[in-house]
């Protein structure tokens, strides 16, 4: 199976990696990218062929990863309408829909779009995938397949709902790396050296987070656990309880989806977001 990547940006080069890793002795990789430098990386590391501009061998793939930035997204489909004839095309652009990307194709409709997150980079992330409906069940597990070296799919049978995603996974690390720098101030302000509250604090995340993943528990649980009545810890809760932090993160969400679609309607203008 021949695979090109259009774009070689980091969640192509994660995508890149976690082929190569599960070592497929019958794939073949191929990026385009305008950085020879990167291109060469990717055939020195993941044994990848590239080219520094798009032609139709390019093309000539069972699956085209689109992976250039949004704003370059309607020149590139212009260029590659001619080269189309049943190849998969998988988008990795933030807030192109299925719907435009098909028109700047020239009514092309094997289209699946893809919202990975950037935990994909080292092979834990979850990504939200939309199929247009006129991609087959055996193309759809080949994305799973394809996915599943960069971490886990959550499939959508409605493309707007991936504005919600985005502003829950998409955007998810950033609110997780925000709590852990505030816990790391909280933890200076009451005394710790920058060293010992970065670790005391970026430890405490991954171990908590860990804990959750292997235990099989609900996090509601896990923190009734932890928290005894009239102890420590349900104080700490208490605090966040009565200053709303549920509330905040749902307005964080909220915001981040508006934006999201704000973004989306843009793009399908031709605007700049």
């Amino acid at each position: 199976m021949r695979i090109t990547f259009i774009g070689g940006g980091n969640m192509a080069a994660a995508l890149i990696a976690g082929l190569h890793q599960q070592g497929h002795p019958d794939l073949q990789l191929h990026v385009v990218d305008r950085n020879e430098d990167k291109c060469r990386r990717f055939a020195e590391q993941h044994g990848a062929s590239w080219s520094l501009s798009v032609s139709e061998a390019d093309l000539q793939a069972d699956v085209v990863v689109l992976a250039i930035k949004p704003q370059g997204m309607a020149a590139l489909a212009e260029q590659i309408r001619p080269w189309l004839h049943q190849q998969l095309l998988i988008s990795v652009a933030a807030g192109i829909r299925t719907s435009t990307l098909s028109q700047w194709l020239g009514d092309y409709r094997q289209l699946v779009w893809v919202m990975p997150n950037t935990p994909a980079q080292i092979q834990r992330g979850v990504s939200g995938v939309y199929a247009m409906p006129e991609v087959q069940q055996t193309q759809r597990t080949l994305v799973d397949q394809l996915l599943a070296a960069v971490g886990t799919t959550v499939w959508l049978d409605d493309e707007n709902r991936m504005d919600a995603l985005t502003a829950i996974s998409g955007c998810g690390p950033a609110y997780v790396f925000l709590m852990v720098e505030a816990l790391a101030e909280a933890a200076r302000k009451l005394g710790f050296s920058d060293a010992d509250a970065s670790q005391l604090a970026g430890r405490t995340f991954e171990g908590a987070i860990a804990l959750l993943a292997h235990s099989g528990e609900d996090p509601a649980s896990l923190r009734q656990k932890v928290t005894s009545k009239k102890g420590v810890t349900e104080q700490g809760i208490l605090s966040l309880q009565a200053d709303g932090l549920a509330e905040i993160v749902c307005r964080a969400a909220e915001r981040a989806q508006a934006r999201s679609v704000e973004m989306g309607a843009l793009l399908s203008q031709g605007a700049q977001a």
